[in-house]
């Protein structure tokens, strides 16, 4: 598969909004909301059932009541992580204190809302969750963009790489590997070529996400 058809088909499924509440009235009202306003919605009273629904594989955001029955809703939230669901969370409470705030905001949470709470406050919170997500996902995409343009190169252009992210000159870079300098400037080429870039700054950038300027790849 060539980089321009990976780039093509790795896309953003239609985003699902998680809607984890044991009470079933202020689960309905939300659900109901959201999809008043255009969004996908699958709500759950139990946050195992939600665990293994397959509307997980597309979900974008999930909003937790702290304390659900028989769960907390951090501890669910930090599950849902391990499980492979990375997804910014809305955390809603009827027993909300500061240090419980202050754990969720540190768990990642995109905002913590005590109830009773405004319908405008929790669709901000939503729609600010959903672009954590798509911006998560397009850093994601990204990199594996990099990777596969990388996967490209020569193991001499992968050192004549690393030699020009770590700013080497042509002639050092020669120097370090034992070839001319004019063999450097062709792999330079192939490099600039292969992983899509036309500044030098360019392929430095794509070199310090990759993790390149560590030098690991010189050998």
């Amino acid at each position: 598969m060539s980089i321009s058809i990976l780039e093509t088909f790795t896309t953003l499924p239609p985003p699902t909004v998680l809607v984890v509440d044991d009470d079933k009235v202020l689960r309905q009202a939300i659900s109901s909301l959201l999809r008043s306003v255009g969004h996908s919605v699958e709500g759950f009273e139990n946050p195992m059932a939600m665990l293994a629904h397959p509307a997980t594989k597309s979900a974008a955001c999930v909003i937790l009541d702290i304390r659900l029955q028989g769960y907390n809703g951090l501890d669910v939230h930090l599950r849902m992580s391990e499980s492979g669901i990375d997804v910014p969370a809305v955390f809603i409470t009827g027993h909300g204190d500061i240090p419980m705030s202050v754990r969720a905001m540190k768990a990642g949470a995109v905002d913590f809302l005590p109830k009773p709470f405004k319908h405008e406050d929790l669709l901000n919170a939503v729609d600010r969750a959903l672009e954590l997500h798509q911006e998560g996902f397009e850093k994601r995409r990204h990199f594996s963009c990099l990777q596969a343009r990388l996967s490209t190169l020569t193991p001499r252009e992968n050192q004549v790489m690393v030699g020009v992210i770590t700013g080497l000159l042509n002639k050092q870079i020669a120097w370090n590997l034992g070839i001319s300098e004019i063999t450097v400037k062709m792999h330079r080429a192939s490099v600039m070529r292969k992983m899509s870039v036309v500044r030098v700054a360019d392929l430095v950038r794509a070199g310090e996400i990759l993790g390149l300027s560590n030098g690991l790849h010189l050998t």
